[in-house]
């Protein structure tokens, strides 16, 4: 008989398909806010009018903005926009751009509710793991300043309780995890994304297939996950190439960003991912890989090594088939997919040389997700073979 328990979010609501200066105005409103401060991404605050028509829609109640988060959360920058909102006395955020935007609200919410104003404060708020996978979460308070999340991207890090932000001293991706960081909601609005750039897109979008992929591989999935994992992957599979072939299509954007929240639901939902999730945390914070790409380059190696072993050979095919694709390796479905979407396939097309591959390696071992790959990761050396299979 089948046990098991899935754990959800603090998340009120998902809303799709309405305006995005409407709805977040609409949902400060229902939260009764009334210094409402907007976190953007530099292109959609200098480059277009979107945080201008949403600052308009909210009112007296907005207290100001903040852009310019670096990829991949820079703790320094993170700091420097939790104190700018401190001062405006927010009692919400808005976080409007792409992953990295939504990782800096919630590790802003830390720096709020713990009276974080230097970076190196934050040392005592982020997870741990040790080599040998043991996971060290500190204990820290419910954040009374939430936030509301309008994503440009697809990575889906707005469905998850955990935010990632890397220490600049070290070059490591670090978590900061509490169900208080889950943003309160979230608005699904395609209209903004048409400004989001289209390599930018759709290696996301490869982000959140690697959701669906590692969770649908995982021997600790279950029924509940995997259905909305399916689908997420039969909405991504359509829609990415669509907004490719037309960027305008608005109907193909809204069903990608459909497809990257039901990707998220194993991940909130408690299953682990793979190796390809804790390599490319390393390839992000230490080479300073997209982490749309690092889906792109390590994902179908990811798949070949794991299915060295007959059981989870057997397992992936649940993944050819969503694709359409039965009878194929899911390696070799992925492998096409990606490449027809022009982006890159290698760790060598992302700048990352042999020369850095025993360090990664290193820090690999610290990101619990390397501990959770359905074929057991025994060592930097397999991570240096899951490596040279994606040089």
């Amino acid at each position: 008989m089948k046990r098991g328990a899935i754990r959800f979010t603090e998340m009120e609501q998902v809303l799709f398909g309405s305006p995005a200066a409407e709805a977040v105005a609409a949902e400060a409103a229902r939260l009764g806010k009334q210094k409402v401060f907007i976190l953007a991404g530099r292109t959609m605050n200098e480059t277009t009018d979107e945080v201008d028509r949403m600052a308009a829609a909210l009112g007296d109640s907005y207290a100001g903005r903040f852009s310019g988060i670096p990829p991949h959360t820079p703790r320094d920058a993170v700091v420097e926009a939790a104190n700018a909102a401190r001062e405006a006395g927010a009692d919400l955020l808005v976080t409007f751009g792409g992953g990295s935007v939504t990782d800096a609200g919630k590790v802003m919410q830390v720096c709020l509710e713990h009276g974080v104003t230097d970076m190196a404060e934050l040392d005592d708020y982020c997870i741990r793991t040790t080599e040998d996978g043991r996971t060290q979460i500190p204990e820290l308070r419910a954040a009374r300043v939430r936030q509301i999340s309008v994503p440009t991207t697809l990575s889906g890090g707005e469905f998850n309780p955990l935010g990632g932000c890397t220490d600049p001293r070290i070059k490591v991706k670090q978590g900061y995890r509490h169900p208080s960081l889950v943003p309160v909601s979230v608005v699904l609005d395609p209209a903004p994304t048409a400004h989001t750039p289209e390599w930018v897109w759709l290696s996301t979008g490869i982000r959140a297939v690697d959701h669906a992929v590692e969770a649908l591989c995982s021997p600790n999935t279950n029924d509940y996950c995997d259905a909305d994992a399916l689908h997420a992957l039969r909405l991504l599979s359509r829609g990415l190439p669509l907004v490719k072939a037309d960027p305008a299509d608005m109907a193909a954007r809204l069903d990608c960003l459909i497809g990257a929240w039901l990707s998220m639901t194993p991940v909130i939902a408690g299953v682990p991912m793979g190796a390809s999730h804790a390599i490319g945390h390393i390839l992000g914070g230490t080479c300073d890989v997209p982490h749309g790409y690092t889906s792109c380059i390590m994902l179908p190696s990811v798949l070949r090594w794991n299915a060295e072993v007959p059981e989870h050979a057997e397992r992936q095919k649940i993944v050819s088939e969503a694709f359409g694709k039965p009878g194929e390796t899911a390696a070799d479905v992925l492998h096409r997919f990606i490449d027809g979407l022009g982006m890159p396939r290698s760790l060598a097309a992302a700048g990352v040389g042999p020369d850095q591959f025993d360090l990664i390696a290193r820090n690999s071992l610290h990101d619990r997700w390397l501990h959770t790959n359905p074929r057991k990761v025994n060592g930097a050396g397999d991570v240096i073979e899951l490596l040279n299979m994606a040089a």
